[in-house]
């Protein structure tokens, strides 16, 4: 080869060499740029999404009603900005409304409704809502302040309270109407949970679920005095499947009434008083027909209340309640601690009738305590008399120096069923029954 071949073989090897050492660094450079900038990505924070009114939001699915025009003082009528909120909250699934601690937010009555709302949602209450005490929002009358409505899956939640400055409504001063308010209302709902808030001072019911299932209420507190007419607890009509537990209910009436329609009820754990008691009813008011089935109610302690477990109904009316489980009640100065009124008159004056709200299938199991009228009150109807009633381990005592009855005996009439154990006092009046009685066979099917 000559000279001048060699030469340029010599300056192509050069060439490839140097040409291979670039595109091997250029490529460690490329991952390396690769890797540093996503680790600059990584360390950057993600700047949050801004609620209305410039508000930092939790997620892009929370709701503040102070994004919303919601002033918070107590004296500016916060309900648009509520109304607001809730619609924005209705169109996203899971979301959450909140309604922050720290403030007080006057709002006047309001229906938080579907059914086009989306599923699941949280309405989150820390602050303080209260209603209006001007007749003027009220128009003629109302008879709901907050309503939840047709919603799949709504939560309500926190350490809030709603306050119902029910004060206005119980004096029959005439400046407000005379139909009153539930403060909370559930209708035509499903999977509706309610915890940790408290109820107060409602106008009349606190709490209330109207034609609801798959209802949850626990670690909730109802209050509002003892002489605050009509003021119930937690009201059940139309409902199944409904959980009550780690309560405490304070009212003027009843602390949980159940009415017609609800079945697969189970209350524990509740503290009531003062107030009416836990009573079925009442039912079959203007000769309706009402039916009522599988409740039980377990580990409840009753505190001067006017009775402890009620079932009352209307005379005149048709249905039945069965399957009646009324256990582990505490009772401490109540007035009547078991009772079964088929002749319940919340009139003055109500005419005898013929036809009666069957009642059947009643167990009493370990109830405990002191009594300051009659410890147990049987009144059943000639034509319906009550079928299946068993009573075990009753143990009732006088409270000391507080019985205002002359006759403090157990008292019974129509009333059918088993004592299981001996009881004290002894309930001597109840009579034996093979079957229940043909009163039972004209019974309407529920």
């Amino acid at each position: 080869m000559d000279r001048v071949n060699q030469k340029g073989l010599r300056i192509w090897i050069i060439v490839l060499i140097a040409f291979s050492v670039w595109s091997s660094s250029c490529a460690r450079e490329g991952r390396l740029w690769s890797q540093s900038k996503a680790l600059t990505a990584a360390s950057v924070p993600v700047k949050k999404p801004m609620g209305h009114g410039g508000r930092s939001m939790l997620n892009s699915a929370t709701f503040n009603v102070l994004d919303y025009g919601a002033k918070g003082d107590g004296h500016a009528d916060d309900t648009k900005a509520f109304e607001a909120a809730w619609a924005a909250a209705c169109k996203v699934e899971a979301s959450t409304l909140v309604v922050p601690s720290g403030s007080v937010f006057l709002v006047k009555p309001v229906s938080f409704a579907g059914p086009s709302c989306e599923p699941n949602i949280v309405f989150q209450l820390d602050g303080k809502i209260i209603a209006p005490t001007s007749s003027q929002s009220w128009g003629s009358g109302l008879l709901q302040w907050l309503e939840f409505t047709k919603l799949q899956g709504i939560t309500i939640k926190g350490k809030g309270i709603i306050d119902g400055q029910g004060s206005v409504w119980w004096v029959d001063s005439g400046k407000m109407p005379s139909t009153k308010p539930t403060a909370l209302r559930f209708y035509g709902s499903k999977g509706v949970t309610v915890s940790g808030i408290t109820i107060q001072n409602s106008p009349q019911t606190h709490l209330k679920f109207d034609s609801c299932t798959s209802v949850q209420v626990y670690n909730v507190h109802v209050s509002s005095p003892g002489d605050s007419r009509n003021t119930d607890g937690i009201h059940l009509q139309n409902s199944q499947d409904v959980v009550i537990y780690s309560t405490n209910l304070a009212c003027g009436d009843d602390c949980v009434s159940i009415q017609t329609g609800c079945s697969n009820v189970y209350i524990h754990n509740v503290n009531c008083g003062p107030g009416h008691g836990i009573s079925i009813g009442g039912l079959g008011k203007d000769n309706t027909k009402a039916c009522v089935s599988n409740v039980t109610v377990r580990d409840v302690t009753m505190t001067d209340t006017l009775t402890g477990v009620r079932i009352k109904t209307w005379q005149g009316g048709s249905g039945s309640v069965q399957g009646i489980k009324f256990s582990n009640i505490q009772v401490s100065k109540v007035e009547t601690p078991i009772m079964i009124d088929q002749f319940y008159c919340g009139e003055s004056k109500c005419p005898n009738k013929t036809s009666a709200v069957a009642v059947s299938d009643i167990d009493y199991v370990n109830v405990r305590g002191s009594f300051t009228v009659k410890p147990v009150h049987f009144a059943c109807s000639d034509s319906m008399p009550c079928t299946g009633v068993s009573l075990a381990t009753i143990q009732l005592e006088a409270a000391a120096q507080e019985t205002h009855s002359s006759d403090p005996d157990p008292f019974c009439w129509k009333a059918y069923g088993e004592l299981k154990t001996t009881t004290v006092p002894p309930i001597g009046c109840l009579q034996t029954a093979k079957t229940s009685t043909t009163g039972h066979s004209k019974l309407e099917s529920c």
